[in-house]
């Protein structure tokens, strides 16, 4: 898998995946990133990617010229998809970096000051992206961001797959609770459940301590899931226990 990221601030990626599972994949050509420097897209003496926008309001926009030159210049053929981070685009969950990883190409444009010519948004970007409700100075750590979560989901890039699939929002709900030795700190002990050998007993707690977690938490992400009558009966189990508390 691809991604391209462009940006007028290349300088910023120069650390930021030298570490980690993505730089292990990198190195094992598992998933390959390019950054572009969106400056070199430019015809302009002075290499301008930004102007004041029409209307008279203040700040600068991002030109349309540079950002379709490096998009078209990048994108290869096949299954590639090209977002704009920006705070209004889809939010950024586990269902988004998944669908992310199944392509080939991912091209992210990095947004910068008041945004950028709304023409990116309509004649050449196949979606925005944002990472939460609020305003960064630029997309490039928001893109930072996007590559992590979905090169998690990319085959081979996790050592264990298995800890992706029971990581939290796996399946809509929040991850459960882990514990490690010591078995006991500070008068605080691990539950004895997780030393009872009783694998079935332990997968049936993890679920439990999951739901519980995730409705204390998140209650969000379950007040309009249709819960399997399995996941009910744990979560009136723990309802009921906290009565008897």
């Amino acid at each position: 898998m691809r991604f391209d990221i462009i940006t007028i601030f290349p300088e910023m990626f120069a650390s930021v995946f030298s570490g980690g599972v993505v730089k292990k994949a990198l190195e094992r050509d598992i998933v390959r990133i390019a950054v572009h420097d969106l400056r070199e897209f430019t015809e302009d003496r002075h290499r301008q990617v930004d102007d004041r926008p029409f209307g008279g309001l203040e700040g600068m926009v991002l030109k349309p010229e540079p950002i379709f030159r490096a998009v078209e210049a990048v994108r290869k053929e096949g299954a590639s998809r090209v977002y704009l981070l920006s705070p209004q685009g889809r939010l950024l969950d586990a269902a988004l970096a998944r669908e992310l990883a199944s392509l080939s190409q991912v091209v992210l444009i990095c947004g910068r000051y008041e945004g950028v010519d709304e023409r990116v948004v309509d004649h050449l970007i196949d979606g925005e992206i944002s990472i939460g409700d609020y305003v960064l100075s630029g997309g490039e750590l928001a893109a930072a961001v996007v590559v992590d979560a979905a090169a998690r989901f990319v085959p081979g890039v996790v050592g264990k797959e298995d800890s992706v699939r029971n990581e939290s929002f796996a399946g809509g709900i929040l991850d459960f609770p882990q514990y490690t030795r010591p078995r006991e700190f500070r008068g605080f002990k691990v539950p004895q459940v997780l030393f009872s050998g009783d694998h079935k007993k332990i997968e049936r707690w993890r679920r439990k301590k999951a739901l519980e977690k995730t409705v204390r938490r998140r209650p969000d992400l379950v007040a309009h899931k249709t819960l399997a009558p399995e996941d009910r009966r744990l979560l009136e189990e723990t309802s009921n226990e906290r009565k008897d508390e």
